[in-house]
């Protein structure tokens, strides 16, 4: 098994550093390392997922994790990685926020006494950001830096290029409490790492400067690296909205659907980000990528082992069979709710029951925007690439008829592995 550092190597994990030297000591075990969640929501997301799994590998290299929940700076808002002022939460929304995601940062980490000097923390900042006074905070830490200073940060610096949006003195603050953070789960957990994004380096500075200030200690940053779709977009949204860890957010199918959809360029990235397979099984499935591309080996070995990371190897085991069926002639046999949670993610439109029977496939293909004109559809049918409720349609001509209703009201449309519409029929 290659030591700690060289698995965050190999996995691209390591962005920026401040030295070198918490390196050589992650090898050794026995750091304490943190990093902060942000409770906007009663669920994170799997844009959290890289802390998460990174923070697990630290735990299971030898050294000692904090997840810190922001139920202090949840009420104000980091403004990295924004263009405007985010609304800012009631002290209820954020209770039930905290409640959400305290049990899912649970999950990736072992909390239990057999972890030994191992054990994991979960810690929420308003145990120490509640209690500190104004002008305490503003002596005690405030003192310590410059406006200059923070203005030069690129989360402040890029909402002062944009006049329209600006900055509220509430979001400006916000880098010092999570310097803050930092001093404070040095001094009373002896915390000399933390981990975060690459757009939290800013504020990850903030805090060693700080505890150098105050303590006189030495205090480390490390940052991975932004996480991207192929076409550059933010990694966890679709078309459809943010991608969920909370079952009742994004169920178990859409999430594996999630990562099964990953396309080629930026399979390997997410296989070594977020599995735990080794480098000998990962380096096959780059193999395998390249070589045949169509059988989508890495996207399924990433898909199932987020899955079964977040929700359990039962559930993946069922999202891997809807996955499964979603392209097959099994289709037509499922009950009707499990069909919608099935399509729930696809497109659909709504049309007349009047119309079946005389409703050419052909039009329906074009206004469902699976064809871009009646003969790309004719084409795509003559190539064997448009289905039916799974069966592969090879007449161009006909129509939409009552006995292709799933459950009297739906019509599965496909064209070739990805691509698909529900037809509605009210």
């Amino acid at each position: 098994m290659p030591d700690l550092v060289a698995d965050l190597r190999f996995r691209g994990l390591i962005h920026q550093v401040t030295d070198e030297a918490i390196l050589e000591r992650l090898d050794a075990g026995g750091v304490i390392v943190y990093a902060g969640f942000d409770p906007s929501a009663p669920s994170l997301h799997v844009g959290s997922l890289l802390q998460l799994c990174t923070l697990r590998r630290l735990q299971q290299g030898g050294n000692r994790p904090i997840s810190l929940a922001g139920g202090a700076t949840g009420l104000i808002g980091d403004p990295g990685g924004k263009t405007g002022e985010r609304s800012l939460l009631s002290p209820v929304d954020l209770d039930a926020n905290l409640a959400g995601i305290r049990r899912q940062l649970g999950q990736f980490l072992d909390l239990t006494d057999e972890a030994g000097d191992t054990q994991a923390l979960l810690l929420d900042n308003s145990a120490w950001l509640g209690e500190i006074g104004l002008i305490d905070f503003l002596r005690d830490v405030g003192k310590h830096f410059t406006v200059n200073q923070m203005v030069a940060k690129e989360s402040v610096k890029a909402r002062f290029e944009r006049p329209d949006q600006g900055i509220s003195y509430t979001e400006f603050s916000y880098m010092l409490l999570q310097a803050y953070d930092f001093l404070r789960l040095h001094l009373d957990y002896g915390c000399d790492l933390q981990l975060g994004g690459s757009d939290q380096w800013g504020n990850i500075t903030m805090g060693i400067d700080l505890i150098k200030k105050v303590a006189g200690d030495e205090a480390y940053g490390l940052t991975t690296p932004l996480v991207l779709k192929a076409d550059g977009t933010k990694f966890g949204k679709t078309e459809s909205g943010t991608v969920w860890l909370d079952p009742g957010r994004t169920s178990p199918y859409l999430l594996y659907q999630f990562f099964l959809n990953a396309d080629d360029a930026v399979v390997g990235q997410y296989l070594r980000y977020f599995t735990f397979l080794t480098h000998e099984q990962i380096e096959a499935l780059d193999v395998e990528t390249a070589t045949r591309p169509e059988r989508r080996a890495a996207q399924r070995a990433v898909a199932k082992a987020v899955c079964a990371l977040v929700h359990g190897p039962e559930e993946t085991e069922r999202a891997e069979w809807a996955s499964a069926v979603l392209f097959a002639e099994e289709i037509a046999t499922l009950d009707e709710q499990t069909l919608l949670a099935l399509v729930d993610d696809a497109p659909s439109g709504i049309w007349t029951r009047r119309e079946l029977g005389t409703l050419p496939l052909v039009d329906v293909l074009v206004a469902s925007g699976l064809v871009s004109s009646k003969s790309d559809a004719r084409r795509a049918i003559s190539q064997g690439g448009i289905y039916v409720n799974n069966r592969r349609e090879p007449e161009a001509e006909r129509v939409i008829r009552t006995e292709d209703l799933l459950h009297d009201r739906y019509v599965f449309l496909r064209r070739g592995r990805r691509d698909y519409h529900v037809l509605r029929f009210e």
